[in-house]
């Protein structure tokens, strides 16, 4: 099975999987992503069958779907990860919360069903597709998939969508109906033990509230979450929203704990944890300053990479001539992305601007790192 996916985000972050709902794409969550990069790794798929994943023939299933998001995450070595999907990719998200648990960190469940629609319902778009080709209905789903408010305001985005839809190919979506026709998880749903969170639109007609509660009601550890005045394409709908709730669930509602969260994955558990067992009564303050305000608040801010925010750190250290701050930047660095050739050549072009000794310090400094570090 061949996947086309995009994975963005620094190595040292814990990995987030998107997957998308019947007829959409991977770049149905790039609204999302900007916001989400300080925090996490973020994967995104094409599901097989959509985009430019690879349509293999006959029916598919559901469980098929999920096993090829086990496939792709071994491929590329990630062993445990979060995972959202909406409509058919919270099908999809169910049957890992049932199957894989032991993979998952987190599960959110958007705009699904333990059981979505009638049997009836998707033989006869299957049929429809077979004759009539996915365009045909690109139209009347835009009004399924989005409130008739988002469609007279965001006219654009209405086109951009209907786009995506009409390119799904016939065979890959009429498999994919089969896949959502056959999926039934209301006996097993229970059987779920992961922390989700439960995401519909308050006025979704396809997966509705009442769907959603079922869920809520028979995963124990989840929480219910109804965007307003949305409703199949929540997270399309009301990114920033969505966005900010997806945070809180994964990560945490305070600055305290989000700070907590970035100031790991950028200098390490392990320096984290002895800055921990460090605190007393006397800096306990400066601490908590230290990760609400500097990691929960400026590195938080998707407006620069955290590569980028880790070049401009580095610069500023060598020109102040901050030895230890330097020395704990180039292992974050190295964590987010960062090469020792890019490094190094900061510190030559830091040489023209900052000066010759504090180069000179910098380079002799980052090089005891590396040797450290075995690099």
């Amino acid at each position: 099975m061949k996947h086309h996916y995009l994975l963005e985000g620094t190595p040292n972050s814990p990995v987030l999987v998107f997957s998308n709902s019947l007829g959409a794409d991977y770049t149905m969550w790039d609204d999302l992503v900007p916001a989400l990069l300080p925090y996490f790794r973020v994967l995104r798929y094409d599901t097989r069958g959509h985009g430019k994943s690879e349509v293999t023939d006959d029916e598919y299933s559901i469980a098929q779907l999920a096993h090829d998001v086990i496939e792709l995450a071994d491929s590329l070595g990630i062993e445990k990860f979060a995972f959202c999907g909406l409509s058919m990719g919270g099908l999809i998200g169910q049957h890992l919360g049932i199957h894989f648990g032991h993979r998952l960190t987190h599960l959110v469940l958007s705009n699904t069903a333990a059981k979505i629609g009638e049997d009836q319902r998707w033989n006869e778009r299957i049929n429809r597709i077979a004759t009539e080709g996915t365009a045909s209905m690109a139209s009347e789903t835009m009004h399924r998939w989005f409130s008739e408010a988002f469609v007279r305001e965001f006219p654009d985005r209405i086109q951009q969508m209907q786009v995506i839809f009409s390119a799904s190919p016939d065979v890959g979506y009429c498999a994919c109906c089969a896949a959502i026709r056959d999926a039934d998880y209301r006996t097993e749903v229970s059987q779920i033990t992961t922390p989700a969170l439960v995401i519909t639109g308050e006025l979704d007609p396809l997966t509705t509230v009442a769907d959603a509660r079922y869920l809520t009601d028979h995963i124990s550890a989840s929480q219910l979450l109804v965007v307003p005045q949305t409703k199949h394409l929540s997270a399309t709908e009301s990114p920033s929203f969505y966005t900010e709730n997806l945070i809180n669930f994964l990560v945490g509602t305070s600055s305290a704990e989000r700070g907590m969260h970035i100031r790991r994955t950028v200098l390490g558990h392990e320096h984290v944890d002895k800055a921990n067992q460090k605190i007393n009564e006397f800096n306990g303050d400066f601490q908590e300053f230290i990760t609400k305000y500097a990691w929960g608040e400026i590195w938080a801010r998707p407006g620069l990479s955290k590569p980028n925010r880790s070049l401009i750190t580095l610069s500023l250290l060598i020109a102040l001539n901050r030895k230890d701050e330097f020395r704990m930047h180039v292992k974050a660095a190295l964590n987010n992305g960062l090469s020792k050739k890019e490094i190094k050549e900061l510190i030559m072009h830091s040489a023209l601007y900052c000066g010759l000794p504090a180069a000179n310090e910098a380079i002799h400094t980052a090089e005891e790192v590396f040797n450290q570090l075995g690099k």
